[in-house]
């Protein structure tokens, strides 16, 4: 029998957007609710086995009920560009995925779903109705069931007409009537105000129906009575207004929704694009969706590939061929690189590629491999050396002289593209099929390392493919005016991020468990201090439970509610803190037990018993913007807002008795950024007179003198001038600021009005990038907008934002990064022992020896400062102590 699926899309997207924590990729395009649909998405093909599948559409604002009723749905606010942005991806996605989708001017997707599952019931199909909306409990019948989503999107609780009847007392189509009394303050629908879920019930198992209820009103007594006879018009209003138009003039056939299953070829590629690289894996597919044929692999691995495995006697020829070796290739696995296993290297001079097993590495005869590589003057070209780097020098080999790295000119001539490896590389630039890494080696639990023979001949291809890929590379890097960034910083910076890896931090254990015990005996007496005010004992990471105590016991006004209660998410509880100090103590209790978990056990996890100090891994070639990531741990990510989140830097210390940690921390470097390349004469006043810039800001917005700007004034300058470089929303803001959309949308307006030359900046990016495709920073860094000349209004409006952000947080990423080059040239020149070993946002971190402290005060900030000329001053703060908390 045949199995069809209807999604309600607007409903489950909407969901999965404030159900699931903020998400973006490295484009910077925000996929939250795309990911958390899709995850529901897969969930229901594994479990259901769908034949046929559609997922509908509200097709605009205006909708037959207008016509009745101007008001309806009259009450809710703009979509925020956030999720806006996300219906183009996941209506891309659905298409990739062979699943239909429907919407239809005039109509909304209840109304589609509701004549769809009643076409298919009459045809005696089975059908599942997906939604979070419960209206849509009156479509149930014998062939179809309606599934309601909990926990955001990521169960789904099914309902046919005896769980209603279970659950409500009702048959389906009485779940109208339920709407027609209650109302539904979503959709603007009055119902007979004061009367909620639990007294509509009551009257409908009395009386049956809205129009008995109204025709029965004498059996009822005081003020219920007089609210139903006064509204009883509306009542009528409300039912008909819930009622779901069954007779949707449609002009799709039922054949049209066939889902014949996710075909790798197309859904591959479009996961990929999204960077769903853990559904990518779920399903077992490519990114690039090429399953290649087998006839293709066959030819790929009879490619002419000379390839030599190379042990104590027959090690002469490659010594002897050193000199001329192009390119050299470590095969590593596992993700984290300090901790990495290397299989073998690969020594590639054409025509002849050389592979040695990692074994024979230590033998005595291959001395002179080992000085090869560890030796600077030796120039090395590779995939992904900074990885190589580190994972030789954890197995006790040096590794120097690296001078152009493929995955690092891949990603600088595409910062967005998600899928660099080899075999997309070889693709992109039309060279011989590559068999993918995956398919030799199997991934996750099936990962093996394979014969000899298979193993040394996917290597060499993928070296000979490598040596193709550069001369390609540096002609693009010519072409696209990067070869001075690529080789005269990201390229120096990949070494000295390996240094400073190398070196990690040293962590104090005592001090970091005597935190942890410190946050647990916090985290205890907060939550009884909970249970006190609240009169008994609960389940404090429940949301429901931790619902019923806030809303019902105690009785605080409801500002948000999911599907399934009430939403008792943080900006919920910051909302509702000034009413009650539980909802004080409770997000005290989050924050605590956040740091306790994340931080102190996840740090203690991350400390390298050999060394006693925790060493992360910089990513280089993940943010688009140019920006460092950090993992293994991500340090970056330490909060610093709350004392408590200050107090896990008190654990970070020198390694060397005696020695301080220094930091020093650009100020406000992107609006400075901003000031030189707007050239805004505001601006530029404010940072040229070393004036506060937020006080400067709310003097120019508010029109009123320095001394007249308040506390309120000035937090909302800050929050505007930051926004204004991240590309904020009125949205964004509105949150940010606790005020109306309307309010947060005027007061940018006001912001561009004082700052005009910002505001021409902003318009002159955009039109430039409209005509090139792409945005650069002051070092040529590129960053390409494919959508900025899209039809569709969200794509263009976010690529239009990224335009105008991309060269601010580029740039000054560009400059701390031009400070580490710079700063790591100097302490060699200096001959210095102070060390460099964190970078984190727009902070350097260092130890330094006591000898050393007044000339690192010195020589740090003015090394800062002076790293890329501007046409306002720089400015570095820098401040030192025993340990990473003093020094802030």
């Amino acid at each position: 029998m045949n199995k069809l699926i209807l999604i309600d899309g607007n409903s489950i997207i909407y969901r999965a957007f404030f159900a699931m924590p903020p998400l973006t990729n490295t484009k910077g395009l925000h996929t939250n609710a795309v990911y958390g649909f899709t995850n529901m998405l897969l969930r229901l093909i594994e479990d259901h086995k769908p034949t046929h599948m559609m997922v509908a559409f509200d097709a605009g604002k205006t909708t037959f009920r207008h016509e009745g009723y101007q008001e309806y749905k009259g009450g809710r606010e703009k979509t925020p560009p956030e999720l806006s942005e996300q219906f183009p991806l996941l209506k891309e996605l659905l298409q990739s995925f062979g699943i239909a989708q429907y919407e239809l001017s005039g109509y909304e997707a209840d109304d589609i779903i509701g004549t769809v599952s009643r076409i298919a019931e009459e045809e005696g199909q089975q059908i599942l109705v997906v939604t979070g909306d419960k209206d849509m409990l009156q479509l149930a019948s014998d062939h179809v069931q309606v599934g309601l989503t909990r926990k955001g999107v990521t169960e789904i609780e099914t309902y046919a007409p005896e769980q209603i009847k279970e659950r409500y007392g009702l048959t389906p189509l009485q779940i109208i009537d339920l709407k027609g009394l209650m109302g539904d303050p979503s959709d603007n629908i009055p119902g007979i105000p004061g009367v909620g879920e639990k007294t509509a019930l009551k009257l409908l198992h009395q009386f049956g129906s809205v129009e008995e209820v109204l025709a029965n009103t004498a059996e009822l007594k005081g003020k219920m009575k007089e609210k139903i006879e006064t509204h009883s018009d509306d009542a009528v209003l409300s039912k008909k207004l819930a009622t779901i138009y069954r007779e949707v003039p449609l002009d799709k056939s039922f054949n049209e929704m066939v889902f014949p299953g996710l075909k790798e070829e197309t859904a591959g590629p479009a996961l990929a694009k999204l960077e769903f690289k853990s559904l990518l894996e779920r399903l077992s597919f490519h990114a690039d969706g090429n399953t290649h044929s087998e006839e293709e692999q066959a030819k790929a691995a009879e490619r002419e590939i000379e390839v030599t495995v190379v042990d104590g006697e027959n090690a002469d020829e490659l010594i002897g061929a050193l000199d001329a070796v192009q390119l050299i290739h470590v095969e590593t696995s596992g993700e984290n690189p300090h901790h990495a296993d290397v299989i073998g290297v690969m020594f590639s001079a054409e025509p002849k590629h050389y592979y040695v097993p990692f074994e024979r590495m230590n033998e005595s005869w291959a001395e002179p491999l080992r000085t090869w590589l560890g030796n600077p003057d030796v120039p090395k070209r590779g995939y992904d050396l900074h990885r190589t780097d580190l994972a030789l020098y954890w197995k006790g080999i040096a590794f120097a002289g690296a001078s152009f790295d493929v995955q690092l000119a891949a990603y600088l001539l595409d910062p967005t593209e998600a899928n660099q490896n080899v075999n997309a590389l070889a693709s992109k630039y039309g060279l011989p099929v590559l068999a993918a890494d995956e398919d030799v080696f199997g991934k996750g639990a099936k990962y093996k390392v394979p014969e000899l023979d298979v193993l040394s001949g996917h290597l060499a291809r993928k070296s000979a493919a490598l040596l193709e890929i550069i001369p390609l590379q540096e002609k693009e890097l010519a072409d696209n005016e990067m070869s001075s960034l690529f080789h005269d910083l990201e390229m120096p910076l990949s070494r000295i991020l390996a240094d400073m890896e190398k070196q990690g931090i040293a962590v104090n254990k005592d001090d970091l468990k005597a935190l942890g015990t410190e946050f647990e005996s916090q985290i205890k007496s907060l939550v009884e201090q909970i249970y006190e005010i609240a009169g008994t004992e609960f389940n404090l990471n429940s949301p429901k439970q931790l619902g019923e105590i806030l809303f019902v016991k105690l009785g605080l006004p409801v500002v948000k509610k999911t599907k399934t209660g009430y939403s008792t998410d943080a900006e919920v509880l910051e909302k509702l803190a000034p009413y009650h100090d539980v909802v004080r103590l409770i997000l005290q209790y989050r924050t605590i037990a956040k740091l306790q978990s994340t931080y102190v056990e996840g740090l203690l996890k991350e400390i390298s018993e050999e060394t006693g100090k925790v060493h992360t891994y910089y990513r280089q070639t993940i943010a688009a913007t140019g920006r460092l990531s950090s993992q293994f741990p991500n340090l970056q990510n330490i909060p610093i807002r709350l004392e408590e989140g200050r107090k896990i830097r008190k654990v970070f210390v020198p390694s060397e008795p005696g020695w301080y940690i220094l930091a020093a921390d650009y100020s406000q470097i992107e609006l400075r950024v901003l000031a030189h390349i707007s050239g805004d004469e505001g601006l530029k006043e404010a940072f040229l007179h070393d004036m506060d810039i937020h006080t400067k800001t709310a003097m120019d917005v508010f029109g009123v003198k320095a001394e007249d700007v308040d506390a309120n004034m000035r937090r909302s300058a800050k929050a505007v001038n930051f926004g204004i470089v991240y590309g904020i929303s009125d949205y964004g803001l509105s949150q940010n600021l606790n005020i109306t959309r309307k309010e947060a949308a005027q007061f940018i307006d006001q912001y561009f009005d004082a700052f005009q030359g910002v505001r021409k900046y902003m318009d002159d990016i955009v039109r430039d990038a409209k005509r090139d495709g792409y945005v650069t920073t002051l070092l040529e860094r590129r960053r390409y907008l494919p959508e900025i000349n899209a039809s569709n209004f969200n794509l263009r409006s976010f690529a239009e934002r990224t335009a105008m952000n991309t060269p601010i947080q580029g740039t000054a990423a560009d400059i701390i990064k031009l400070a580490m080059v710079q700063m790591d040239a100097a302490l060699a020149k200096e001959k210095l022992k102070s060390r460099m070993l964190l970078q984190v946002h727009d902070e350097l971190v260092f130890e330094v020896p006591e000898e050393e402290l007044e000339l690192m005060k010195k020589l740090v900030p003015e090394t800062m400062e002076h790293a890329l000329a501007l046409s306002v001053p720089l400015k570095a703060e820098v401040s030192y102590g025993v340990n990473w908390y003093e020094a802030k």
